[in-house]
C-alpha cells in the first residue's frame, strides 16, 4: 500500500525582550493563554519560559504546510509584540545565558529538570522537526536506517546556531554540541523490524528509566504518537522558506527511498562511524567545507552533492507538488543558513565600529526581521 507521505512540521522559537534583546526570561501568562486561544492546539510551552513551540496539522502537501506555518509564525509575532516581545527563529540566542532561565512548571518537565540536573538547565536551544506518513510499522523502521545517509546534507541546510553566550562557536550548530549531553540522542540504531525496536524500547520502559518512546530523542527516530518518520536533526531555520525546504527535501528523499523499495533495491547502508564524521562536519562547517562521499573516499564540495540529491528526488518532487521547494536549496547555497547570515551582520557590525555588546544586539535585530515571511532583512 502507497504511504501517504503526509507532511507535518514542527519549529521551536525562542522570545526575547524588544528593548534589551536579551531573552525574556518570564513571559506573562497571558501571552502563552492568547496563543493557545488563537492557534487552537497548535502550540505549546517548551521546556524553558523563554521558548514557544508551534506545530502544523497534518498536511497534504508542502505548500499547505509552508501556509499553515506562515500563519503560525505571524500569530506568534503579533502576540508576542503586544508584550513588548518577538520570537526569532534560531537554535541558539546570540548572547543570552542559560543559567538565568526558568524551566516550564509541568509534570513532565518538572521530571527532566529532577533527573537530568545540568545537562538540562543548559537546553537552551531550539530545533525543528519534520513528520512524514508512513503509515506501516516495518516500512518506517527500514526508511530510519536508509534515510540516516541524508541526515547531514538535511542539517546543512538549517544551521542556525554559530554563537553561545555571546561567542562565535565557530560552528555553524552549536546547539548539536549542548543537545548530545543528553542520553538517547544522535544518530538511531539498527533494528531488523519494528517488533525488535519496541522490545528495546520496553526493555527501558520496563526498568523505569524512560515512560515512553518520546524520550528517544534520535536524530530521526518513529513517532510514537503519529504513523509518521520524525526528522529531529535539523537547526530551526531562521527563515520560512528555508524550513520549507528542509521539509520538502525530506519528504522527497523518503518518496525517492520507497520507489526504490518497490523495485527491490535500496540506499547502500553505512555504519554510524561513517555517518557522523559527515554529522560532525555539517555541525562544524556548514556546507562550507563539503561532505565525504563514502563511495569514493574524498570530500566533495556540498554544491555537488546538493545537485545529486535535486537529480535523484526531483521526480519525487514532482509528483509531491514541491518541485520549487526542493530548488530553493540552491539559494539557501548562495545566500547562506541563518549560521552565515548572523556571522556576516555580527562581522559588518563590527568592522563599522561596533562593540561587542552592540554587534550581538544588532544580530538579534536581523533575526527579528527574518521571522517573517514577507520581511526582507538588510
Amino acid at each position: 500500500m502507497e504511504p501517504s507521505f503526509t507532511i507535518g512540521i514542527e519549529e521551536e522559537y525562542l522570545l526575547v525582550d524588544r528593548e534589551t534583546r536579551d531573552l525574556a526570561v518570564d513571559p506573562p501568562k497571558s501571552f502563552m493563554t492568547e496563543c493557545e486561544k488563537r492557534l487552537k492546539g497548535r502550540v505549546s510551552p517548551e521546556f524553558m519560559q523563554s521558548q514557544i513551540e508551534v506545530g502544523t496539522n497534518k498536511c497534504a502537501t508542502i505548500p499547505q504546510a509552508a501556509d499553515e506555518l506562515a500563519e503560525l509564525r505571524q500569530t506568534v509575532a503579533e502576540v508576542a509584540g503586544k508584550h513588548g516581545m518577538a520570537p526569532i527563529a534560531a537554535s541558539t540566542h546570540p548572547f543570552a545565558e542559560w543559567d538565568m532561565q526558568k524551566h516550564t512548571r509541568k509534570d513532565r518537565y518538572d521530571i527532566l529538570a529532577r533527573d537530568m540536573q545540568a545537562v538540562v538547565r543548559r537546553l537552551l536551544i531550539c530545533g525543528m522537526h519534520v513528520h512524514v506518513g508512513l503509515d506501516d510499522d516495518d516500512l518506517r523502521l527500514d526508511m530510519m536506517q536508509q534515510i540516516a545517509y541524508f541526515l547531514p546534507h538535511l542539517l546543512v541546510l538549517s544551521t542556525s546556531s554559530p554563537f553561545w553566550r555571546g561567542e562565535n562557536t565557530g560552528l555553524k550548530s552549536y546547539r548539536l554540541s549542548v543537545f548530545h549531553e543528553m542520553p538517547r540522542t544522535g544518530l538511531p540504531e539498527t533494528f531488523d523490524s519494528h517488533g525488535e525496536y519496541e522490545r528495546h524500547v520496553n526493555v527501558l520502559v520496563g526498568a523505569g528509566v524512560i515512560e515512553d518512546a518520546t524520550k528517544i530523542w534520535w536524530d530521526v527516530r518513529p513517532s510514537c504518537r503519529f504513523p509518521t518518520l520524525e526528522m529531529r536533526i535539523a537547526d530551526i531555520c531562521t527563515r520560512l522558506d528555508d524550513t520549507v525546504t528542509v521539509a520538502a527535501v525530506y519528504q522527497c528523499l523518503l518518496h525517492m527511498l520507497c520507489r526504490l523499495k518497490r523495485n527491490n533495491q535500496r540506499w547502500r547502508g553505512y555504519s554510524n562511524m561513517l555517518v557522523q564524521e559527515n554529522k560532525w562536519r555539517a555541525q562544524r562547517y556548514g556546507f562550507d567545507e563539503g561532505l565525504i562521499d563514502f563511495g569514493k573516499g574524498i570530500i566533495v564540495p556540498y554544491a555537488t552533492l546538493l545537485e545529486e540529491i535535486i537529480a535523484f528526488a526531483g521526480p519525487s518532487a514532482e509528483e509531491l507538488g514541491c518541485k520549487e521547494q526542493l530548488l530553493h536549496a540552491r539559494t539557501i547555497l548562495s545566500r547562506g543558513t541563518g549560521a552565515h547570515e548572523q556571522v556576516r551582520v555580527y562581522e559588518e557590525a563590527v568592522a563599522a565600529g561596533a562593540g561587542k555588546t552592540e554587534a550581538l544586539k544588532r544580530v538579534v535585530d536581523f533575526l527579528i526581521e527574518a521571522f517573517l515571511p514577507d520581511t526582507e532583512p538588510s
